[in-house]
């Protein structure tokens, strides 16, 4: 498809069951004449969608004609009909089983490409060619019994991860001229008006502009709970309306909704190969060749040197073959990769692949930023206590007109009481940010600073006076703002921020499933974090950080637990984030930030997700060791029956399935994980 001229690139992703063209669009018979391979076809999504697994399958419908014709093949065995008619029925059943598998071995066969298909290919025409005429139909039979089972476990796992691009509408009804059109979602602009009815889903994201309801956003954050919405609030695509009318502005496009992305980085994880599969797909490289070498040598050594029977040698051989495909191996990473990916979207956690699941398993330690994690993160101001000659009113319009300035949740809660007390408005001039300590600004003609503590202290400005106050504050919980000049502090704003009702219950529940330890990470004063820590329950706090602190204390932890989590808001801990072994950002759901830069996001602010997502993640793990075992000790097992003789083409084979369908299923047991 890249050599067509107009395409700029294609991508197939295989996890998902979707191919991605850039540039030129291409139809799917197009598509189907240029690249199709091993019976993969590419249909329309509306097709694929009401297309049933049983009856769509060509596997199938063969496996189930070869079962006919082995049975009528026992049948003339037991009445003991003429040879030539038996041996025409084993023959039939052989070629209906074994041609899916033939049409794909044979090419392999040609290239030196030693796949599962090449190795079942060269086995089943081996058992012909002595005379193995009933292994040789059984062989091909169950192979194709193994080869559909496998295909319909892995379609489960897929199809969990497909009911996500399903759940948002494809049509919206948008106000356009005064009047109600329905419309393909592709065609609905941003700044459209979308009217909503009670129970319908929402087609895109806005902003609601008339109407008062709740909605269902599970699909989204994972949150059982529906949420209360009024003008002004955010709502995503997939949520379900409640009982309320609502009329909503369009904000993003279709290709841009909060759903959309988490499918697509949902489908990008799946692309993301974990380190055991990358360990697992290094071994077959080798382990394929030198089983296939290995049974050349007992069809050929045997004969040769020791005189043994050519017949159970080459038979000896082809049962070496069978047992020694490494199907069990080579999907026991994948399947359970996806199938706690999907299970994690499915409950409102974006994993980012393989890689980043295993890593969260295999954590140590977690480090939590405070505000906005394990706190609300919506901080109201507590009390004013002025400390020089201005007004407490005085004293919150000059800090408002400075915080109105800035995005810090801090400064948010100051200008919402400046609000509330109708505090006189005014202007903030030469504002300047001074990074993880406050602002400076010019206020009705003269410069004053506001920010923490230390910002005072570094200016050197005069503290003993109010030093008391701070640290009574302080040992309340409560974080201080200082208002002043480099001269005096004129004002100080005690802030509080409720700790929220899950961290508790979410650092207990981690301790109990064995994390060595637990860190709090703020900028805030010893005093307010060591209030907060031992609200939460966590082992240590580490105060007074700004963001490159942050980055230092992650690398110090990463020193002595050599994995480490940190959770955090993924704005202004991006840093510490994209520094800790595992970066896990909260409230992904409306949170640009949090989607790019963490490689876990907790969709909802809810910290319960984490001690599930951490325990799925350590499932994963578990399943996978199983699997990659369980796969090397029944290869090893039955390889070393070839040696005696003990191994028949019918026992290779059941252990090859068996093996193959014990590893999916029990891959697929990580979608039943609840939180």
């Amino acid at each position: 498809m890249k050599q067509v001229p107009g395409v700029v690139d294609a991508r197939v992703n295989f996890g998902a069951s979707k191919i991605t063209i850039v540039g030129k669009r291409l139809s799917p018979a197009e598509i189907n004449r240029l690249g199709a391979f091993d019976d993969i076809r590419v249909v329309r999504e509306d097709e694929e969608r009401n297309a049933h697994f049983w009856l769509g399958n060509r596997q199938v419908r063969l496996t189930a004609l070869s079962l006919g014709f082995l049975l009528l093949a026992l049948l003339s065995q037991g009445l003991d009909a003429p040879s030539p008619l038996t041996i025409g029925l084993f023959l039939l059943a052989t070629a209906v089983g074994g041609w899916e598998t033939a049409r794909k071995g044979f090419p392999g066969l040609l290239k030196l490409r030693f796949d599962m298909n090449t190795l079942m290919t060269v086995a089943v025409a081996g058992a012909v060619a002595i005379g193995y005429w009933e292994e040789a139909a059984v062989v091909a039979f169950l192979f194709g019994v193994s080869e559909t089972l496998q295909a319909y476990t892995v379609d489960r796992a897929r199809r969990s991860l497909k009911s996500l691009t399903e759940w948002a509408p494809r049509e919206a009804v948008v106000l356009r001229g005064g009047k109600e059109r329905v419309l393909p979602v592709e065609e609905v602009a941003i700044g459209d008006i979308m009217r909503v009815k009670p129970g319908e889903k929402l087609a895109m994201d806005g902003v609601v502009v008339a109407g008062r309801s709740t909605v269902n956003r599970a699909a989204i954050t994972g949150e059982s709970v529906p949420v209360p919405v009024e003008p002004g609030g955010e709502v995503f695509a997939g949520s379900i309306n409640g009982e309320g009318a609502l009329e909503v502005r369009v904000t993003k496009r279709a290709e841009d909704t909060t759903l959309a992305r988490i499918i697509a980085l949902v489908e990008e994880a799946q692309e993301q190969r974990a380190p055991t599969q990358a360990f697992v797909d290094r071994f077959a490289k080798y382990y394929t060749p030198a089983i296939i070498l290995l049974a050349f040598g007992m069809a050929l050594i045997p004969p040769l040197v020791f005189r043994a029977s050519w017949l159970s040698s080459v038979y000896d051989a082809l049962a070496l073959l069978i047992v020694a495909c490494p199907c069990a191996l080579v999907v026991s990473t994948p399947v359970a990769v996806v199938s706690a990916i999907g299970n994690a979207a499915h409950r409102g956690v974006l994993i980012k692949g393989g890689l980043h699941l295993e890593n969260l398993g295999s954590l140590k330690a977690i480090a939590f930023d405070k505000t906005g994690t394990l706190t609300r993160g919506q901080p109201v101001v507590a009390e004013i206590i002025p400390c020089g000659e201005v007004s407490e009113l005085e004293a919150l319009a000059i800090a408002a007109a400075m915080e109105s300035r800035s995005e810090h949740p801090l400064a948010r809660a100051i200008v919402e009481r400046a609000r509330e007390k109708n505090a006189p408005s005014k202007e903030a001039r030469e504002f300047e940010a001074i990074p993880g300590l406050g602002a400076r600004a010019v206020v009705d003609g003269k410069t004053y600073w506001i920010g923490s503590p230390r910002l005072f202290e570094e200016m050197g400005a005069p503290m003993e006076g109010i030093r008391p106050v701070l640290e009574n504050q302080q040992r309340r919980g409560r974080t201080a703002v200082l208002l002043g000049d480099s001269r005096e502090v004129a004002a100080l704003f005690a802030l509080a921020d409720a700790v929220r009702d899950s961290a508790k219950q979410a650092i207990s529940q981690l301790k109990r499933m064995g994390m060595e330890k637990t860190v709090m990470l703020t900028g805030d004063h010893a005093a307010t974090a060591r209030a907060v820590a031992g609200a939460v329950g966590v082992d240590e706090y580490r105060a007074e950080l700004l963001p490159e602190g942050k980055v230092e204390a992650v690398k110090e932890l990463e020193n002595a637990y050599r994995r480490i989590g940190m959770v955090g808001d993924g704005i202004n801990d991006a840093p510490a984030l994209a520094v800790a072994t595992t970066g896990i950002a909260m409230g992904g759901a409306g949170t640009d930030a949090a989607l790019e830069t963490a490689d876990i996001v907790l969709m909802a602010d809810d910290l319960s997700k984490l001690p599930f997502t951490v325990r799925l993640s350590r499932a994963a793990l578990r399943i996978i060791k199983q699997n990659i075992a369980f796969s090397l000790i029944t290869k090893f097992a039955a390889v070393y029956l070839v040696f005696p003789g003990w191994l028949t083409l019918w026992l290779a084979i059941f252990a090859d399935m068996g093996a193959t369908l014990l590893v999916t299923l029990n891959s697929l047991r990580l979608m039943r994980i609840r939180p």
